[in-house]
């Protein structure tokens, strides 16, 4: 990675998106000092143009932004950092400075979430305990939710056919787990179909 910092004063604009929902949640500016301690500690770490020094996202508030990847544009002069949010990103207690939290890309968080409660294992958790249960199990469970979601489709409660798509897609996603998939794997699919 090969990152050019001359063109703006020793700065580069750094784009800070979710990792799982991919929605952007702020814009800041790293010198080089900063993009090796945000490499170093796995946390995101700034040039603050107006402290003029360093300044680590959360180091304050303790909502820090956990480093997943960070890739740099064409130009070599800006970067995109795909980052987990430990809290609000905005100062204002906003999800991103670009306004609230949305649902979309949600189902990434979600995936997350399942994969997590099946390596932990909670006590009381039905994902677990459905995933435990193995893929007949977990099939015939996504098909009585796609049987649901048919009859919904029939009649007019639009709020009872939004459940059983909810429920559809949840347990799609235990599906996908128990095969080893991801739903990158399916979207990737999809976009290729698309071409």
């Amino acid at each position: 990675m090969n990152i050019d910092f001359n063109k703006n004063n020793g700065l580069v604009p750094v784009v800070i998106q979710h990792a799982h929902t991919l929605q952007v949640l702020m814009l800041g500016y790293m010198n080089e000092e900063a993009l090796e301690k945000t490499r170093a500690e796995g946390k995101v770490t700034f040039f603050s143009r107006s402290k003029g020094r360093l300044w680590t996202k959360g180091e304050t508030s303790g909502n820090f932004l956990t480093v997943e990847d960070i890739q740099v544009d064409c130009d070599n002069d800006t970067l995109l950092i795909k980052a987990i949010p430990l809290g609000p990103t905005c100062h204002t207690g906003s999800t991103s400075c670009f306004g609230e939290e949305t649902s979309r890309g949600f189902l990434y968080e979600l995936e997350k979430v399942i994969e997590q409660r099946i390596s932990e294992n909670p006590e009381g958790s039905y994902t677990a305990k459905l995933f435990s249960r193995g893929v007949n199990k977990v099939a015939q469970k996504v098909g009585e939710e796609a049987v649901e979601l048919v009859i919904e489709a029939k009649d007019d409660n639009i709020d009872l056919f939004k459940n059983e798509a909810a429920d559809l897609l949840y347990h799609f996603l235990i599906l996908l787990k128990t095969k080893k998939l991801k739903l990158e794997d399916i979207e990737a699919i999809l976009a290729e179909r698309h071409k």
